[in-house]
């Protein structure tokens, strides 16, 4: 048998053995990475409505958990997954880890069947918080419903003294919204699924010699909202 026959084997039993767990586990976070884009790239698609750029550009991280399905009307014992994207003491963006939400609770609007949360960390403090473990949302730090409008904080008197800024879309609606008793952690086991490499390498590096195009776009598509506040 040649060495050619030789190689070609081995990689053909190497795929076979493949777990099918494993390649279901990537799927299933390329399609949250593609939702997140999405929530996304619709949020900022109307400045007027959407988070305040200069709030982002001041943030520590951000994290983006789409379709959170309701139970009755709140979120209660639920299990919801995401990403968070965070920025460095030198004010570089990192590509986002993987993230679960467990518990809490947030109004739904009548008739809607799931929300999309996103959270703005202005704490540097409670994002290290979350790299070193469970962390729960009200409880290790305050959360306020965000200011909405490109030009919120010009227009308003509030202080935004809160260390953390949730937001919610249901049908189409984008708010501000109370978010409390959720425990946010880092999902360890997804990170390393999408990547092949740990939390602690995307946390603590900004150049890589090849990434995922989903995730690519999604941290192209934040970046550039971000910027267009300068």
């Amino acid at each position: 048998m040649s060495f050619n026959r030789i190689a070609v084997t081995v990689l053909v039993l190497f795929f076979a053995f493949i777990p099918e767990s494993y390649a279901q586990h990537t799927s299933a976070e390329v399609r949250k990475v593609k939702e997140a884009t999405e929530v996304m790239r619709e949020i900022f698609s109307i400045p007027e409505t959407a988070i305040p750029p200069t709030l982002l550009a001041n943030a520590h991280a951000v994290v983006v958990l789409p379709k959170l399905v309701k139970a009755g009307f709140i979120i209660g014992g639920r299990y919801g997954t995401g990403l968070m994207m965070v920025r460095d003491i030198r004010g570089d963006w990192h590509y986002p880890v993987m993230v679960s939400l467990t518990g809490g609770s947030v109004g739904f609007q009548i008739g809607a069947q799931s929300t999309d949360i996103i959270l703005v960390f202005k704490s540097l403090k409670s994002v290290e918080a979350i790299q070193k473990g469970k962390f729960t949302l009200g409880a290790d730090a305050s959360v306020a419903a965000g200011p909405v409008g490109r030009h919120a904080e010009a227009d308003t008197d509030i202080k935004l003294e809160s260390e953390i800024y949730s937001y919610s879309r249901s049908r189409g609606l984008f708010a501000g919204v109370a978010l409390e008793g959720g425990a946010l952690q880092i999902d360890h086991d997804a990170t390393w699924a999408f990547y092949s490499m740990s939390a602690y390498d995307i946390l603590n590096r900004t150049e890589f010699s090849k990434l995922p195009a989903e995730v690519q776009e999604f941290y192209k598509v934040l970046v550039a909202y971000i910027r267009s506040s300068n």
